[in-house]
């Protein structure tokens, strides 16, 4: 399954995620954002079941903005999750 989400208040634009049948995270790409710090995410959150990756990254937040890139990779995986 393959889903793109597009961010709110946070430097990326939209994320680009795969999972398979079961929910296991096969590929993260954020479009925008630190470049490092995404490519990090994605490298770690790979392989990973998107519940563990919610509880993990959930909430997170970045400069006071109320959401993070983490957190709106969460918001993005509960998502892809109920379709």
């Amino acid at each position: 399954m393959k889903t793109v989400y597009n961010t709110k208040r946070v430097c990326s634009r939209s994320i680009e995620i795969e999972m398979d049948d079961d929910h296991t995270i096969t590929q993260v790409r954020f479009n925008g954002g630190c470049s490092g710090n995404t490519q990090g995410i994605s490298s770690l959150v790979k392989g990973m079941k998107a519940e563990d990756a919610i509880a993990k990254l959930k909430g997170i937040d970045c400069n006071g903005r109320g959401t993070s890139c983490p957190d709106q990779l969460a918001l993005a995986l509960e998502k892809a999750m109920n379709k």
